[in-house]
């Protein structure tokens, strides 16, 4: 299987971005993002039978479309690493074509995930911590399977762009190119973020500056867990916790308490025992909070939730797991439900210290370090070029 690139270019936006939008303000959660470009790739099959040629025409305007209002993704960095220069310079573009069929494919992927990687923004591996911030925004890479069908990619820098941001920007732009929406009836995000969150010199803030670790080594691994298993699982739950679990516990919960659990018994087995573990999952701000003109906002405006496991002082049933999970989500929630946006910068500050960079904890060897994320209720599945809904989606 052979991925050839046919052209790269730069895509601007159809429409000069105003003079008093030419620097957009990076905010604090910006600042403390990871410095990593985040891809996404979606493979669709033309069950349309659309010409090749027509779509992809349509794909390359929409994108144009789309970049007139989110005018920061087309720009660079400024050299103090808070503000972006929206100069109009363009999102890097590729098409390409692999010499093999999108159901070939498919029966591959399904076996080995990690093959759906190939499909990244080919730029996307040349990029690391030195170059990220002289490095486009977003990338966009479109590749023709033989026989038809798409896989259509994205990545975006993230101290510019969060998960929320990121997929945001991939299903207005599918829903442009398939309803061919009028450049001015397109308003999906605000970008008033660093107004609300201003930067800080956050080397004051930290007890260290907080960088989270990507191994370089990823394994992929896919677990297919179906509605009635949920439903059987989520009973069990509740049956066996004996009355603690006074709540219906989500999917999300559910499967998190699940695969945190085998991976404290797997770390059990290996190391002779229990050690403790510190999972960090990410929760998105902006329904969370009573600032109402952040909701949509383009931006990182998220915390990593800390949830802490002792051995001794947690027993091992999953609903157990499934409590802890839920206390320490509620607890950061209620801190921020009616705070302030320096209230909230504080619980920040105070959340990572506390807890990631804390030398009991994050800074502790002999802590097993946990991340988890999920991506139920982000509409992927909505997600449609015109060419029906995705077959297969892969992001990091």
């Amino acid at each position: 299987m052979e991925i050839e690139i046919l052209c790269k270019e730069l895509i601007k936006p159809c429409l000069p971005t105003p003079p008093h939008l030419q620097r957009y303000k990076l905010s604090f959660f910006d600042q403390i993002s990871e410095k990593e470009h985040v891809p996404i790739v979606l493979f669709y099959a033309n069950n349309n039978f659309i010409n090749n040629s027509t779509i992809d025409k349509r794909v390359e305007q929409s994108f144009s479309k789309v970049l007139t209002h989110v005018y920061p993704a087309a720009r660079r960095y400024d050299k103090d690493e808070c503000s972006i220069l929206c100069l109009d310079q363009g999102i890097s573009y590729t098409k390409a074509k692999v010499n093999y069929k999108l159901y070939n494919f498919l029966e591959k992927a399904r076996k080995d995930l990690s093959l759906a990687a190939l499909f990244w923004p080919h730029e996307n591996k040349y990029i690391n911590k030195t170059n990220l911030m002289v490095s486009p925004i977003v990338m966009a890479q479109v590749i023709e399977f033989e026989c038809g069908g798409l896989a259509v990619s994205l990545s975006s820098s993230h101290p510019a762009m969060d998960g929320f941001s990121n997929i945001k920007f991939l299903f207005e732009w599918a829903k442009v190119c398939k309803m061919d929406t009028p450049v001015e009836k397109i308003n999906f995000l605000s970008f008033n973020l660093g107004n609300v969150f201003r930067t800080r010199d956050i080397s004051r803030l930290f007890k260290s500056t907080y960088d989270s670790v990507i191994e370089k080594n990823i394994i992929v691994k896919r677990f297919v867990i179906n509605e009635a298993v949920m439903l059987r699982l989520r009973k069990k739950c509740i049956e066996e916790s004996s009355g603690a679990l006074t709540f219906q516990p989500s999917r999300v919960e559910i499967i998190t308490a699940l695969l945190w659990r085998a991976y404290i018994r797997a770390s059990a087995t290996i190391n002779w025992y229990i050690r403790p573990s510190l999972m960090a999952l990410p929760l998105n701000l902006r329904a969370k909070t009573s600032l109402p003109q952040v909701h949509n906002s383009m931006g990182n405006f998220r915390i990593d939730v800390p949830i802490k496991f002792i051995s001794e002082e947690t027993k091992k049933e999953l609903h157990n797991y499934i409590i802890l999970i839920r206390n320490a989500m509620n607890k950061v929630v209620a801190s921020c439900t009616k705070a302030s946006p320096d209230e909230i910068v504080s619980t920040v500050i105070n959340t990572y210290n506390e807890s990631f960079e804390a030398p009991k904890w994050g800074g502790n060897d002999g802590v097993d370090k946990v991340v988890s994320s999920s991506l139920c209720n982000f509409p992927f599945h909505d997600t449609d070029f015109g060419l029906e809904k995705p077959t297969l989606l892969f992001l990091v």
